[in-house]
């Protein structure tokens, strides 16, 4: 089995120490040896610029989604099309303050700000940036499900003609458009 760059350097660190007379020969190797273990088994994480690091089962695997911010125009607008979405997704409402909300799954978050820094009072998905979230969903009768009921809270069906393979023969989803411009995709696993 190949060596890893951090098997590597446990074992180093194990030989460093025997060489200073801190460990025996057999115990540096034994020491690098389970160092290097933990690293295959992964119960330890190496950073960039660190090193190794345990690893939680509550932490969120390494560049995992931590949240991702809008910015819209109107915050009521945003809480009645993005919250019901999010809260018909499994998501909880995570923070509340004056200029903006955010809804909470597992260990990601998504919020909406109405922000006095914005320089535009709409999304434009065709302009560099931000194109579309797309979210899981469970079934091919809870994406209809959802589509339904998001034309009752702000959002609109895109690409009605094509739609649910609007994505192509082997792609069941919908593509919803809200009031202020921002696009979302509901597809079927």
């Amino acid at each position: 089995m190949a060596e890893t760059q951090a098997e590597a350097s446990q074992v180093q660190a194990g030989q460093a120490l025997a060489s200073t007379g801190q460990l025996g020969a057999g115990q540096a190797d034994a020491a690098g040896a389970d160092a290097a273990a933990q690293v295959v088994a992964g119960q330890t994480e190496a950073h960039y610029g660190g090193g190794p690091e345990q690893v939680s089962a509550d932490q969120p695997p390494l560049g995992a989604i931590h949240h991702v911010e809008l910015w819209v125009p109107n915050l009521d607008r945003a809480i009645v099309s993005w919250g019901w979405l999010l809260t018909a997704l499994g998501y909880r409402m995570f923070q509340d303050w004056p200029g903006g909300r955010s809804w909470q799954s597992g260990h990601a978050y998504i919020v909406v700000e109405q922000s006095p820094a914005r320089t535009a009072s709409r999304h434009d998905r065709c302009r560099p940036g931000l194109n579309h979230l797309a979210f899981h969903v469970p079934s091919r009768q809870q994406v209809d499900q959802l589509t339904a009921e998001a034309l009752l809270h702000g959002w609109r069906l895109m690409f009605s003609e094509l739609h649910p393979y609007a994505g192509g023969p082997q792609h069941y989803a919908a593509y919803l458009e809200n009031a202020d411009g921002f696009e979302v995709e509901l597809v079927a696993d």
